[in-house]
């Protein structure tokens, strides 16, 4: 005789898909949507309701990559990070 469930000071514990199958709450079986896997998206086909990365959405073959800007006022003795190259007006 298998064993489905386990008590445990009168309490059902264990996995919960040995006693029922995954459902919706209507009673129904649950189906599954295919997902692609957001970290080999590009960043282009990533919209709101992309499941996010865990890797940045850059592309490092964008050959319209930002390097110039404008020297930031008072970073005082920094050598690196002293650009801004962000939207400026």
């Amino acid at each position: 005789m298998a064993k489905f469930s386990q008590k445990v000071m009168g309490k059902e514990v264990g996995q919960a898909a040995v006693y029922a199958k995954p459902h919706s709450m209507s009673g129904g079986p649950m189906v599954m949507k295919k997902m692609e896997d957001p970290n080999k998206l590009v960043a282009d086909k990533m919209t709101k309701k992309t499941a996010t990365p865990r890797v940045s959405a850059g592309d490092p073959a964008n050959q319209d990559v930002k390097t110039d800007g404008i020297k930031i006022r008072g970073t005082g003795a920094a050598t690196k990070g002293v650009m801004a190259r962000g939207p400026m007006g």
